[in-house]
């Protein structure tokens, strides 16, 4: 699949970028995970997930847990669990209509860095990876395309405190948000999906 399209390419005559766009991809692009992928993907406690509906129309997401949650398994597959939200699934209903997604990686902090994964995922309820996503409902499952850093120089100085409350662990009962307890909710919210 080529990285360009031709609005891409229009900006690119505009500006005068398309020999460094073409050098960009022909020195940084890859359609495997190297170890360095694995290696930073498995460090990250967060990313960024785009996806389409059929029609086309986006979304954003925000995707968060504990470090190797999202995990590269072969060096053309990489999985990240669904825990238990909103029960809007935009992003996972997104998937079911349109398998086209962006995943971006980021590491805030005194050495910024940025992974972006570009791919076609799919969903699995019975997956057998499930069991070892502690709060994990379903697996998703991202073949990549294009895989690429991105100039890490706007990402600001950010230090990750603590894990949010609410990340999965093993052994432990979910921590509920209280959203889900207020009067305008509590009578539609579905009981939460065993999990492994």
């Amino acid at each position: 699949m080529e990285m360009y399209h031709q609005g891409n390419r229009d900006l690119q005559a505009r500006f005068g970028s398309r020999a460094l766009a073409d050098r960009l991809v022909e020195k940084l692009n890859r359609e495997r995970f190297t170890d360095a992928d694995k290696a930073f993907i498995e460090t990250c406690q967060f990313f960024f997930l785009a996806t389409a509906d059929a029609a086309g129309r986006p979304d954003c997401s925000y995707k968060g847990g504990p470090p190797g949650f999202a995990r590269v398994v072969a060096p053309d597959l990489l999985v990240f669990p669904d825990y238990d939200g909103n029960g809007m699934f935009k992003s996972l209903g997104n998937v079911a209509a349109n398998p086209a997604v962006g995943l971006l990686f980021i590491a805030m902090g005194e050495k910024p860095k940025r992974l972006r994964v570009n791919g076609t995922a799919q969903l699995s309820e019975d997956d057998p990876l499930l069991g070892e996503f502690p709060g994990g409902q379903m697996l998703v499952r991202v073949r990549p395309v294009h895989i690429f850093p991105n100039c890490p120089r706007y990402i600001h100085n950010v230090q990750v405190i603590a894990p949010s409350v609410y990340v999965p662990q093993a052994h432990c009962e979910p921590v509920e948000p209280a959203w889900k307890g207020f009067a305008d909710f509590k009578d539609v919210v579905p009981p939460r999906k065993p999990t492994a």
